[in-house]
């Protein structure tokens, strides 16, 4: 797979690192589009954390999906998501839901256009919600489009963290101990993670929802402790993970976009 790759080789399943002539002459089965945010992530990791897991786990999936006989495609990441709660911390880039729908539509004209089949939105922000733009999209482009959130549902990270957390806790910490190590702070600079509860119990309950404003929240921008993190746990996890999703990938670039039901 592609940790045991030589970098500098390029991988066929990544639109970066491929060429015209091989796309011409192997044409995707499916695209997948990793689609990030840029945002602070506690005081210790990068504001590119989204992005950088998200393209991870992508491009791992894609190499599974590829060695499983699939030809799969991975869009460079979209690096900025829905962050309307977060426009009073510095540089948390935002753009709207409006924005994404435009820019989805745009994407899927284009595949669509050249004859792709099937898109896959691989999300890794919680602030992006793709539903409803999917459902005002599908009726207006000939491919099948679905979203996956690669942190929800995939696996159970109760099987590999004590407290995942929802946001920079033990589980995106221990993702990027393993993926990028250098760009994690020493763990004594986190802060607790700690999330202030809503005074209406309906919003702590989850059946009644709002957006949160994250600096009154969170006195960090974190939410779930980092203090049990580990880069073995991390490891763990990503390849649960991207083994899924390369199984999913195989298993939708064999699907009739036509047929799509038993």
């Amino acid at each position: 797979m592609e940790s045991s790759r030589d970098r500098s080789e390029p991988r066929p399943w990544m639109l970066s690192e491929t060429t015209w002539p091989q796309i011409r002459e192997a044409p995707p089965d499916v695209v997948v589009l990793p689609w990030g945010a840029t945002e602070a992530h506690n005081l210790h990791l990068p504001y590119g954390t989204d992005c950088v897991e998200t393209e991870a786990i992508a491009a791992e999936a894609a190499a599974v999906a590829w060695h499983g006989g699939a030809r799969v495609v991975v869009l460079p990441t979209i690096p900025f998501g829905v962050q309307t709660g977060q426009l009073d911390i510095p540089l948390c880039i935002n753009v709207n839901p409006s924005t994404q729908l435009a820019l989805l539509t745009d994407i899927g004209s284009s595949l669509a256009g050249q004859g792709i089949r099937r898109l896959v939105i691989l999300n890794g922000h919680g602030g992006n919600d793709f539903k409803a733009i999917v459902r005002e999209i599908q009726p207006r482009v000939g491919l099948f489009l679905c979203v996956l959130n690669w942190y929800r549902g995939v696996v159970d990270p109760a099987e590999f963290f004590d407290d995942p957390g929802d946001h920079a806790g033990e589980l995106e910490t221990s993702l990027m101990m393993h993926l990028v190590p250098g760009r994690v702070r020493p763990l004594g600079e986190a802060g607790p993670g700690a999330g202030r509860p809503w005074r209406v119990d309906a919003f702590n309950e989850g059946w009644a929802w709002a957006p949160r404003q994250w600096t009154r929240f969170t006195d960090d921008t974190g939410v779930g402790d980092p203090a049990a993190a580990t880069p073995e746990r991390g490891g763990a996890y990503f390849h649960a993970v991207t083994e899924r999703i390369g199984r999913f990938l195989v298993d939708l670039a064999a699907l009739d976009p036509d047929d799509l039901y038993g």
